[in-house]
Parts: structure tokens; C-alpha cells; sequence
């Protein structure tokens, strides 16, 4: 499992808490449904479907056609993956960038 850093400004952040102990659940848990909703159109379920009607509404949502979309061919996105783990790591660039300490 992956962490992720968000800044949010005060409001938002308030929010979501809010939104979340409404709902009895972590600001975690609440924010991934959120973001499950916004990124996987093949998602379902009626707390998906309203999560996604506000962020149409916001101007936030742009929806595929179901069914037309080709997945990549799995040995491609393998080949994708492993380019993209080479290279310097961002951690060794700031590090560097901030010399000796």
C-alpha cells in the first residue's frame, strides 16, 4: 500500500474531517472512496455514483464511454514500469541539490 502527501488548504481539510466523522469514518478511508470514485470508472455503488455527481457538477469529472477504452497490453505496461525505475532517484537530486550538511 502506497502513502500519498496531499496539501489542502485549512477549509478543505475541514471539511473532508468533517464530512468524514459524519460519515464514522477515518479522513483516510473517506478520501480514498473520493479519489476511487474520480480515477476507476468501473467502480460502483450508490456512494460512488453521488461522489461522482458533485464532481460533475464541480466541472471535476471527465467520463470515458464504458466498453470503448482498450487496455494497454500487459507486457507493454511491464515495459513501462521497468523503464520507469531507472534513472536518478528524486530523494538523491534535493539531496544533492542541498549539499553537505
Amino acid at each position: 500500500m502506497k502513502q500519498v502527501t496531499l496539501r489542502l488548504d485549512d477549509d478543505l481539510a475541514a471539511d473532508l474531517a468533517a464530512d468524514a466523522a459524519r460519515l464514522g469514518r477515518s479522513v483516510n478511508a473517506h478520501a480514498a472512496v473520493g479519489l476511487r470514485a474520480l480515477v476507476d470508472p468501473t467502480a460502483e455503488g450508490e456512494e460512488l455514483d453521488r461522489i461522482r455527481a458533485r464532481l460533475r457538477r464541480a466541472g471535476l469529472l471527465e467520463e470515458w464511454p464504458r466498453g470503448e477504452r482498450e487496455r494497454p497490453d500487459p507486457e507493454d505496461v511491464a515495459a513501462a514500469r521497468a523503464a520507469g525505475a531507472t534513472g536518478t532517484m528524486l530523494s538523491d537530486i534535493v539531496s544533492d541539490e542541498r549539499g553537505p550538511r
